[in-house]
C-alpha cells in the first residue's frame, strides 16, 4: 500500500523509516518531509496546515492510508477531514485532539475520569493570577491552554517571576491566543514516564516505555526543551505497572469510550511517579518526540499493518524484539531560546552502521554549495540500537561523533536514570 506521513521532524522521520522497512508498504510519502527524509521517501512541498493542498495530493496519488505526526494538524481536524474523503487515517479526531490542544479540557477530562492529577486553577487576567497563587506552594507552573510549539509550560521559581511570565502570556500575548486562559498547577517532584498507548477507541497496547530527557543540560539542569535524548525499553516494578494501569491507562480509556471520542492513534500519557503516587502530567494525541524515535525500531512486525488495522478500528497484538534502543538529541548553538540557524553541518549526516543512524529534525542545504546547515533547533537525532540498553547508548553516542558544528550541543547522560 502507498503511506503518506503528515509532518517533517525527526519523529516523522522515524515513522517514515518504520514504514520504509514494512513489508506492507510499497510506497512512502511525506507532506512535506525534510531534505534528510528524501531517499526513503518522496516528499511533497507543501504546510503542514494547508489541509486543502494536502487533500488534493492524497485523491490525485490514491493513497491508502495517511499516519499524521504533529499535533496541530490533529487539532485543526485533519483526521476527520480525510476520513470523510474515504481515507484511512491513523490520528484521533478533533474532538480527541482537544487532550493536547486544550490543557484545561485536559484537566477537566482527567477530572471526569477520575484519574490523579495536580491540582489546579484557570485564571484568565493577572488580578486573578496574583490571588490564585496564594493558594500555591512554589515553585508554581504556568501552562498556556492551547497549543504553544512547546513554548507554553513554564515553572517559576517564586511568585515574582509567576507575575512576570504570567504579564507576558496574558498581557502582551507572547504566546497569541494560546495564552487567552492561564493554567496554574501545583509542582509535582518525582520522575517522569512516558507511556505510549495504540488504541482504536476501545482497547489499548502499551508500547515499550520510554523515558524523555527534557532538560538541556546533563544531570537535569537547564531550559525545558522538547526532548533531548530517550531510551527505551525501561523497566519499572509490576506493582508501579498495575497501579498505572488501574488508575491511570483504564480510566482514561473509559472516559474516551463515555465521551463518545473516535481515537485511533496514539494516546501518549505523561506520567509523573511522586512519593504518594503516579500523577498525569499530560495527555498528546501523538507519538512523543523523541519517544517515537526510540519505540518504533522495536516492533517485531508490520508497522504499516498495525497503522492500517488501527485507521480501521482494529486493535493488533503487538510483539517486540528483545532489544533496546537509545536515541541522543544534536542541537542547535542557542537552543532553545533562539537556535541558530545556517550553521555548517561537518561530517556524514547520512552516515550509519547496522545498529545506528542518523534522523533528521532540523536540518537543510545551502542553496548555493548543497552544504548541509542547521535549520531549527534540534537538528539531528542519532539513534542507537543493542542488545541492552549500555550497548544501544554507545551505539548512539558513536553515530553522534560523526557530524560536529559551531554550538553543538548535546547531553552526555541520557539513560543516566536507568544505567
Amino acid at each position: 500500500m502507498k503511506v503518506l506521513v503528515v509532518g517533517q521532524g525527526a519523529r516523522e522521520h522515524a515513522l517514515v523509516r518504520a514504514l520504509r522497512l514494512s513489508p506492507s508498504v510499497t510506497e512512502v510519502h511525506a507532506w512535506p518531509g525534510n531534505p534528510g527524509m528524501v531517499s526513503e521517501a518522496l516528499c511533497h512541498p507543501g504546510e503542514v496546515g494547508d489541509s486543502s493542498a494536502l487533500m488534493k495530493l492524497v485523491k490525485k496519488t490514491s493513497m491508502d492510508l495517511v499516519v499524521i505526526g504533529p499535533e496541530q494538524p490533529l487539532a485543526f481536524g485533519l483526521a476527520d477531514d480525510l476520513r470523510s474523503a474515504g481515507v484511512a487515517v491513523f490520528g484521533p479526531s478533533r474532538q480527541a485532539a482537544q487532550l493536547e490542544a486544550s490543557k484545561i479540557f485536559a484537566k477537566e477530562f482527567m477530572t471526569e475520569a477520575g484519574v490523579p492529577t495536580s491540582a489546579y486553577q484557570v485564571v484568565t487576567s493577572l488580578s486573578e493570577l496574583k490571588s490564585t497563587l496564594a493558594e500555591f506552594s512554589p515553585p508554581f507552573v504556568l501552562k498556556a491552554d492551547g497549543l504553544a510549539a512547546g513554548k507554553g509550560v513554564v515553572i517559576c521559581a517564586s511568585e515574582t517571576e509567576a507575575l512576570e511570565v504570567g504579564k507576558q502570556i496574558l498581557q502582551d500575548k507572547t504566546l497569541g491566543s494560546a495564552g487567552d486562559r492561564l493554567l496554574v498547577e501545583q509542582h509535582q517532584r518525582g520522575y517522569e514516564l512516558s507511556f505510549l498507548c495504540l488504541t482504536e477507541g476501545q482497547g489499548h497496547q502499551l508500547l515499550p516505555l520510554a523515558q524523555d530527557h527534557k532538560r538541556l543540560k546533563d544531570s537535569d539542569v537547564g531550559p525545558n526543551t522538547g526532548g533531548m535524548g530517550a531510551v527505551a525499553p525501561i523497566a519499572i516494578s509490576e506493582s508501579l505497572m498495575a497501579e498505572i494501569q488501574e488508575k491511570i491507562i483504564y480510566p482514561s480509556i473509559r472516559q474516551i469510550q463515555a465521551m463518545g471520542m473516535l481515537y485511533r492513534g496514539i494516546l501518549y500519557i505523561g506520567v509523573m511517579v511522586t512519593e504518594t503516587g503516579p500523577m498525569v502530567l499530560e495527555y498528546n494525541v501523538r507519538f512523543g518526540d523523541p519517544e517515537a524515535q526510540v519505540v518504533l525500531p522495536l516492533l517485531e512486525g508490520d508497522w504499516g499493518d498495525v497503522f492500517f488495522k488501527v485507521a480501521r478500528g482494529d486493535l493488533p497484538q503487538l510483539q517486540w524484539k528483545p532489544l533496546a534502543s537509545a536515541c541522543v538529541v544534536l542541537a542547535a548553538e542557542n537552543y532553545p531560546q533562539g537556535p541558530v540557524q545556517g550553521t555548517p553541518i561537518e561530517g556524514d549526516v547520512s552516515f550509519q552502521t547496522a545498529s545506528s543512524y542518523f534522523l533528521h529534525g532540523g536540518t537543510g542545504r545551502d542553496s548555493q554549495t548543497g552544504t548541509w546547515v542547521t535549520k531549527g533547533g534540534r537538528v539531528l537525532n542519532a539513534v542507537g540500537l543493542g542488545s541492552s540498553l549500555p550497548e544501544a547508548l554507545q551505539h548512539a553516542y558513536s553515530q553522534a561523533e560523526s557530524v560536529n558544528w559551531k554550538g553543538l550541543q548535546k547531553r552526555m547522560d541520557i539513560g543516566h536514570r536507568q544505567l
